[in-house]
């Protein structure tokens, strides 16, 4: 069965804005949860990015008939045993960035400097109504800072510097974090095998 249109898991516009982008040009129509207001909250209750990401795209590959695109991503830091990892939308209540922002800042009060190392991750799921699955992740390495910097982005991009580029990922603009970014990198290798999923 051949399809024209790919669901985006996500409300966030920003991150809708990103995958826009990339597929556009493969003359695909892009929809996203918006154009759903029916499908509700999906429980996210798996224990990987991977299960998260899946258990997402595969109730709405089952509600639009659609494949769809999920991802689950999140902030693993070292000085926090990997925390707030899955839970990051959630770490301090529900995808309020501000409040997680301090929650992660309050945590790492008494960590010093050369202690923040962090690690963004990214685990993308495209899932065809069929079962037909490609799954990939993508990484970046950085610091988490003691204030935030920057105006774009959003989730944690302001406390997470990029020691090479000497700026946080809220100071890059979007074409610059997505071509370092864990999103951006998951994203470059979905794009390498996106054609042969889609016409399978």
């Amino acid at each position: 069965m051949k399809h024209d249109t790919l669901v985006i898991a996500t409300r966030n516009r920003g991150k809708a804005r990103e995958f826009t982008e990339m597929l556009t040009p493969k003359g695909i129509t892009i929809k996203t949860l918006a154009d759903y207001p029916e499908i509700g909250e999906i429980k996210e209750n798996g224990k990987t990015f991977e299960e998260n990401a899946t258990l997402k795209a595969e109730a709405i590959a089952s509600h639009t008939q659609l494949p769809v695109l999920a991802d689950d991503s999140g902030l693993e830091v070292a000085a926090l045993n990997g925390d707030p990892g899955i839970y990051s939308a959630r770490y301090a209540g529900d995808h309020d960035d501000a409040a997680n922002n301090a929650k992660l800042l309050n945590k790492l009060a008494a960590v010093p400097a050369d202690h923040r190392q962090a690690v963004f991750h990214t685990t993308l799921v495209l899932v065809k109504p069929n079962g037909d699955k490609l799954v990939v992740d993508g990484e970046v390495q950085g610091v988490i800072l003691t204030a935030p910097r920057g105006e774009n982005g959003f989730g944690y991009d302001p406390l997470f510097y990029i020691p090479s580029k000497k700026k946080t990922m809220a100071e890059m603009t979007d074409h610059e974090k997505n071509a370092i970014s864990h999103r951006g990198r998951a994203a470059e290798k979905m794009m390498a095998q996106f054609d042969s999923w889609w016409e399978a």
